[in-house]
């Protein structure tokens, strides 16, 4: 690929309902705020386009792999604004009749399709009348996903895959990760921060994590706290709650000067 450069990126929060329209509507509004704000690479949250009241509901809206609305809308984002856009998750056909992949899809700045990951870990949890459990309709991916841009590799995950530190070493070499998530309240209260600085420090690279950030329609509420991290574990920007962004600029430089100071990626034997 061409010499790595530093880049503009930024992360999407948002509140997303049981409406695709609206959320459409609402993705449309916050990327091209983010495009003319400077940003070249965009993510969206887990569920950008649909949280659904039920489970199962996702499976109505579940796309081809030869296409469909949402990921049309998204190659039209890219191609319209010239920026790489990571779409959150969509709900994506696998096969099975009773489940769908919760699959990431990242677009270049021609809206050609540049990556895919299915999220390979499931949430499951329960406490007190909180109860979650993903597996009932959605299947594991197998692979992990990562693609090229102006800013180096980066690496793709999404929400509950935050809490498996081996995804990110398959992933090798990486100066940005992508966490896009929807997580809860009580988890994300205790954990969410936590962990996104853990896998910045320990890959030496920046995360950027968009994610869900209120209270929802279907009544779940969502932690919010969209940032970015940079190399060293420093929150550069960080929205709490409600739609907005959250970015900045990844730069190679500091990377390597972390990497250098720190050579801890040489240091391993595992």
């Amino acid at each position: 690929m061409e010499s790595v450069v530093s880049m503009q990126v930024a992360a999407i929060q948002m509140i997303s309902t049981p409406s695709v329209d609206e959320n459409l509507a609402q993705a449309e509004e916050w990327i091209g705020k983010a495009a003319k704000g400077g940003a070249r690479l965009v993510a969206l949250p887990e569920y950008f386009c649909f949280m659904s009241r039920a489970d199962r509901d996702k499976l109505s809206i579940r796309e081809q792999q030869t296409g469909g609305r949402i990921q049309e809308f998204l190659s039209t984002q890219a191609r319209r604004h010239g920026i790489w856009l990571a779409g959150g998750t969509l709900p994506m056909e696998c096969g099975d009749s009773e489940r769908i992949f919760n699959t990431q899809l990242v677009f270049d700045p021609q809206g050609r399709q540049a990556a895919r990951y299915d999220k390979i870990h499931l949430f499951n949890f329960t406490r007190g009348e909180e109860s979650y459990d993903e597996s009932r309709v959605i299947r594991p991916g197998d692979r992990v996903g990562h693609f090229d841009a102006p800013c180096g590799r980066v690496g793709l995950s999404v929400c509950y895959d935050l809490r498996f530190p081996e995804l990110y070493r398959a992933l090798g070499d990486v100066n940005l990760i992508l966490v896009p998530a929807a997580f809860t309240y009580t988890t994300g209260k205790s954990h969410w921060e936590l962990l996104l600085r853990a896998r910045a420090v320990e890959n030496q690279c920046y995360v950027l994590a968009p994610a869900q950030g209120g209270k929802h329609q279907n009544g779940r509420r969502t932690w919010g706290h969209s940032m970015l991290i940079d190399p060293w574990g420093e929150v550069l920007d960080v929205l709490p709650e409600g739609p907005g962004l959250a970015g900045g600029t990844i730069d190679p430089a500091r990377i390597a000067e972390v990497r250098t100071s720190l050579p801890a990626l040489r240091h391993r034997v595992l």
